[in-house]
């Protein structure tokens, strides 16, 4: 694809709504971007799957047979955004005289998506040595259901580039996360009656208090060389009944940001121990359970894989550099899997903002970046 299809291609996905439901209850969902994205490479004669991660919402997979004695390369990217509210015009796809593409997802990450689409079409006429896998995948912005479920069905790769908007410098390394609910339980009692009631509210107050302190804590610690210093923090608390009433329960959840080595043990043993000093108050009952984590990544600069891709974009487009990624992606759980990854894409602005927009320079020169890429390595 030249300049002009690859930036049409590009205006077409971002006026395809494609919000993820699991964040906002009735959104489209990306069915219908998968669809259209199966019809993209199948018309430029690449076999495409298209098969769902979760009730109705497809993952897309097209596959460009190598011409042998290559390393097989997995491009993957996600189909779906966040929400649209308060947006004026989510899916404008607009081009600005500046060369800014507007709409939700132009540039987290159907930016990107085009970039990669026009790239593998490209490498369908004339294919490289290693076998091409395109996976667009539902669910990257809540639980990552889609890459999950490639792994599940046993996709392969020998190296693998996830799209997200870096700038076109590549991401060898990025944090993690773990989320952790605590509950404070008190005696629900009429609040003109202090020795009857126990107040769970007040007793969630000296758990935030020891969370506030092991953030300080964690900010003492040597940071990471790309992505910084591990944190904690309060997201969501809830509690009490009404004004006059002592309140028996209160819910906390927090996020803790992990560096690379960290585990879900190693942070539920640095979080046990607060909640064990508390309860040494025989008035205070409370439990934590560890909900939800995924890894840090990286991947040491010296591989092969980052080597090469800085080159083909140093071809390109005369600089790149190697980053960390603050914010978590799906390559944690390609290279969890065994599959060595990068994270690349073209950049922007307004990343889950209210005025979003990719850089159509960049989203053509990171189409020429995989092309080079995969015929030189």
């Amino acid at each position: 694809m030249n300049d002009l299809e690859t930036l049409e291609l590009a205006q077409r996905l971002v006026r395809i709504d494609s919000v993820n439901p699991s964040l906002v209850s009735g959104a489209a969902g990306e069915a219908a971007l998968a669809h259209f994205v199966a019809g993209v490479l199948e018309n430029r004669g690449v076999d495409v799957e298209l098969r769902d991660a979760l009730p109705g919402r497809p993952n897309v997979i097209g596959r460009i047979p190598g011409t042998g004695g290559g390393p097989s390369l997995l491009l993957c990217c996600h189909l779906d955004t966040v929400s649209v509210e308060g947006m004026e015009a989510p899916f404008s796809g607009e081009i600005d005289e500046e060369g800014r593409l507007y709409g939700r997802g132009a540039q987290d990450v159907k930016g990107g998506m085009a970039a990669m689409l026009a790239a593998a079409v490209t490498l369908a006429k004339a294919p490289p040595k290693g076998d091409v896998i395109v996976a667009c995948v539902a669910d990257e912005e809540a639980y990552s259901a889609g890459t999950e479920a490639l792994l599940k069905w046993g996709l392969r790769a020998d190296m693998a580039i996830v799209f997200e908007p870096t700038e076109l410098d590549v991401v060898v390394a990025h944090k993690g996360f773990a989320w952790a609910h605590i509950t404070t339980r008190g005696v629900a009692a009429h609040g003109s009656r202090p020795r009857e009631g126990v107040d769970a509210i007040a007793h969630m107050g000296r758990v935030l208090a020891t969370i506030e302190a092991y953030g300080v804590q964690l900010s003492r610690r040597t940071p990471h060389a790309l992505l910084g210093e591990a944190s904690v923090h309060a997201s969501l608390i809830r509690g009490g009944r009404e004004l006059s009433s002592y309140p028996d329960s209160c819910e906390l959840d927090i996020e803790r940001r992990t560096l690379p080595g960290e585990s879900r043990h190693s942070v539920r043993r640095e979080l046990e121990p607060i909640m064990e000093a508390l309860a040494r108050d025989p008035q205070f009952q409370a439990e934590m359970e560890m909900r939800f984590f995924r890894p840090a990544f990286e991947i040491p600069e010296t591989e092969t894989l980052p080597q090469k891709l800085k080159a083909a974009t140093e071809r390109v487009r005369g600089s790149c550099s190697f980053v960390g990624m603050t914010s978590w992606t799906d390559s944690a759980l390609l290279a969890e899997a065994g599959i060595p990854a990068v994270v690349f894409g073209p950049g922007g602005a307004g990343l889950h903002g209210l005025e979003e927009y990719g850089d159509t320079r960049q989203i053509c020169a990171c189409r020429d970046a995989l092309i080079d890429f995969a015929r030189n390595w």
